[in-house]
């Protein structure tokens, strides 16, 4: 990332006034320095990483077969360069339910954002999509659900972004071992299911915090007399004969599909994040929302788990 500096400067030619120099310029003079370009405007960047709440893990209670694991909330970094008094509004998705018994779908995670007030800045990361319930298909979103047995995988990046947001859920298995497919993953799309439920897909790696960390991984499916699939970096596991399981909160994973012929509940899919980081000493130490505050090498990290937001 780029430090902090000075965008132009002022030229001899254009010598203040003696009320420049008081700190009052006419508006001619404001005007000129603006046309020219030469008013000097602090600026800096930020660096941002925004994830999506997970998608829930699909729900059981057909007589064969198993469910879907949750697809994780859509996952979206990048820099943004901004000036003084810049106001950023956070908003942090929540992780959705997973599907109840009776073959529900998992619901699909709730989006977070990151966004300024003339909207130059405006990150939205999807929710993940929901497990397929039973012999239902998953749910489209930031990474895509994982299909339940006979059905296929939901596709993911569900805000048509590039570099994409999320990947593909996995396929269910039609046949015996009756299991569902994997839910998919920042990193890569779920597995399909085989003899055992599919695993979910991997979350990609971020040093933001100052320390590698890997997120919004997709849920595992569920499994019939089978193994359930695991969940990938933050995922739940999917369910052997039982229920789902819940996904890590805070790290926009999916929840693990329900696994078996008796009914069934699938896994919670987890909150999302949101975090800024900038040089130290370009931080105002202006927030809202609370969020945590490291400083590393130079460096100050802004966790958002929940709505917030930062003055730059």
């Amino acid at each position: 990332m780029k430090r902090f500096g000075f965008r132009g400067a002022l030229q001899s030619s254009h010598h203040p006034t003696q009320l420049a120099a008081s700190g009052v310029f006419s508006i001619g003079e404001i005007y000129n320095l603006n046309v020219d370009n030469e008013y000097p405007v602090a600026f800096f960047d930020v660096d941002y990483l925004v994830i999506g709440g997970g998608g829930g893990g699909g729900g059981q209670g057909h007589a064969n077969g198993s469910s879907g694991g949750g697809g994780a909330g859509g996952y979206r970094t990048g820099t943004a360069t901004v000036i003084p008094g810049t106001v950023f509004t956070i908003g942090v998705g929540a992780g959705a339910s997973g599907g109840s018994n009776g073959n529900q779908r998992g619901g699909r995670g709730t989006q977070s954002s990151l966004a300024n007030a003339d909207n130059s800045v405006n990150i939205i990361s999807s929710g993940g999509g929901g497990g397929g319930g039973g012999n239902s298909g998953g749910q489209t979103g930031g990474s895509g659900g994982g299909g339940g047995f006979t059905t296929g995988g939901s596709s993911g990046n569900l805000g048509g972004y590039s570099p994409s947001e999320g990947n593909n859920g996995g396929n269910g298995r039609n046949g015996g071992p009756w299991c569902g497919g994997g839910g998919g993953g920042s990193g890569n799309s779920g597995q399909n299911a085989g003899n055992s439920g599919g695993t979910g897909g991997n979350g990609t790696a971020s040093t933001i915090t100052g320390t590698s960390v890997t997120r919004a991984g997709g849920g595992g499916g569920g499994g019939e007399n089978a193994s359930g699939g695991s969940g990938k970096n933050g995922g739940g596991n999917g369910g052997s004969n039982s229920n789902g399981g819940n996904a890590t909160a805070g790290f926009g994973s999916g929840g693990g599909g329900a696994g078996g012929i008796s009914d069934r509940n699938g896994g919670g899919g987890g909150a999302g994040r949101v975090f800024l980081r900038m040089n130290t000493a370009a931080y105002s130490g202006t927030t809202t929302g609370g969020p945590t505050v490291t400083v590393d090498s130079g460096l100050t990290t802004l966790d958002f788990a929940g709505n917030g937001s930062y003055t730059a």
